[in-house]
This record gives structure tokens, C-alpha cells and sequence, in this order.
């Protein structure tokens, strides 16, 4: 069966909408519900109003009761990946086994010149994803209590030389955009990496990350190969296109 999830975008805000937000959004039968991590609005007003992930992950975990959660995605230069994979497994608890570990290369510059983080190049961010990748995986295993829930890793991105094999070899969930040619495209090229390491295809769900408007046949996302729709939505939060994934979703079961 297809999953349907959203992605409440934390700019140009307030707490207390994003709350009233994702709680609606679980009780209406999500799947998932996502924010994005980065420290700046990406786009309007870039001195709008924003907040940081992980703390609004935390009160999500408490909020909810039955979607998954997590970030699309964690830019993973922003944190040591023992401590990000620390914060994942404790947020596992507080939401009873609900949480994805979500992360990504980075790509959004002001992020790092603001923050202090070194920049670097694609390739530099993609080299320590990699290793990170295995520093999360090794400090998940080491952790006292373990996770609650499968606490599944998922890797963003779509490039085809080293983030999808980085998929293949490390992940469970995969996440790109729209339009159904694109998620096709790449989907083949995931399927042909799995083959190359090993990987059955079948263990890595397949999400994709839809505009508002374009969630009226998620059909043709299905035939594409996804698994799992995440709506993506900025304030004022409108649940509409949500719920008509929802209906959707209901409809095929």
C-alpha cells in the first residue's frame, strides 16, 4: 500500500502554527510528517521568521501518535553524526518508535557561511557523508537503550554517481521530487546500484517530495515506482492537498 506524508516547511511562522499544523496533520491519518532542516528561509523573504529542526522534531515527537517523523533531509554537516544519531534514537523513544534518521550531503550555502561551517564542494560533502554514514550506523549500535523503533536511515538526493549508490549501500528509504519522469529515471538507476553492491531494490522504500499541485493522480507517481508521496507545504498551512492524498491512499486499499 502507498504512504502519503507532508512536509511542513518551518519559515515565515510561528511554533504555535506549525504545532496546530502537525497535529492536524496526524490526526487526519498521515503516514509521515517532515520539516526541512536549514537555518534560513529558501525562499521569499529571506529574513523571515524560521526555526531549526531538530528542536521542532522534539516537540513533533510529542505532539503526534501515529505518523513517522523526521527531516527532509538533515544537512549532515551540520551536526557530529554520533550526536545526530543520538538525537534520532532518543526522538525514537519519546515517539515510540516513530522516527526516520534522515540526512543528505547540504547544499544550502548561506546555512554555512552564517553558521560556520566549512562549505567545501559537492564532492568534499558527498566524501563525508559517506564516512559519516558509518559513524551514525556504528553509534546507533552502541547505544544504550537501542532504538525503539526500526529508526530507518534515509539518504536525499539524486545524484547518480554517488548518492544513490551511497542508498544502495547504506539506506532503507530514499527520497527525490517530481515529476513522476524524473523519480522513474532514477528509480532505474538505484535499481541498477542495488545490483552492483548486492542490495535487493525491494528493501529501500522509495519516497518523493510532490509540489501542492500535484497531487491529484498520485497514480502516476505509483507507476513511477514510489512508495511513499510527501506533499511539501509553507505557511499558511493548507491540509488540502494532504487530505486529498489521504483519500487517494484510502481508495487503493
Amino acid at each position: 500500500m502507498v504512504k502519503v506524508g507532508i512536509q511542513i516547511q518551518p519559515q515565515g511562522t510561528s511554533v504555535a502554527a506549525l504545532r496546530k499544523a502537525w497535529t492536524a496533520a496526524d490526526q487526519m491519518g498521515a503516514d509521515s510528517i517532515w520539516i526541512w532542516d536549514h537555518f534560513y528561509p529558501l525562499f521569499g523573504d529571506p529574513d523571515a521568521t524560521h526555526f531549526e529542526a531538530w528542536t521542532l522534531l522534539s516537540t513533533m515527537a510529542a505532539d503526534t501518535t501515529s505518523a513517522m517523523l523526521g527531516t527532509l533531509v538533515t544537512g549532515n554537516s551540520y551536526r557530529n553524526p554520533e550526536l545526530l544519531a543520538d538525537m534520532a534514537r532518543t526522538l525514537d523513544h519519546v515517539s515510540e518508535g516513530r522516527m526516520y534518521l534522515a540526512v543528505g550531503a547540504g547544499w544550502f550555502e548561506r546555512d554555512y557561511h552564517e553558521y560556520g561551517y566549512d562549505f567545501g564542494t559537492v564532492g568534499s560533502r558527498l566524501r563525508q557523508l559517506e564516512v559519516d554514514l558509518d559513524r551514525m550506523k556504528d553509534r546507533i549500535s552502541k547505544l544504550n537503550p537501542p532504538p525503539v523503533g526500526d529508526l530507518p536511515i534515509l539518504i536525499g538526493g539524486s545524484g547518480e554517481k554517488v548518492t544513490l549508490r551511497l542508498v544502495a549501500e547504506h539506506a532503507q528509504a530514499w527520497n527525490t521530487f517530481g515529476p513522476p519522469e524524473n523519480l522513474h529515471r532514477l528509480n532505474g538507476v538505484l535499481d541498477k546500484w542495488c545490483d552492483k553492491v548486492g542490495r535487493d531494490p525491494a528493501e529501500i522504500e522509495r519516497t518523493v517530495a510532490v509540489q501542492g499541485d500535484d497531487v491529484d493522480n498520485i497514480g502516476r507517481y505509483i507507476d513511477a515506482g514510489a512508495d511513499h508521496i510527501i506533499v511539501m507545504t509553507g505557511a499558511p498551512f493548507d491540509l488540502g492537498p494532504l487530505q486529498s492524498l489521504i483519500d487517494q491512499r484510502n481508495k487503493r486499499e
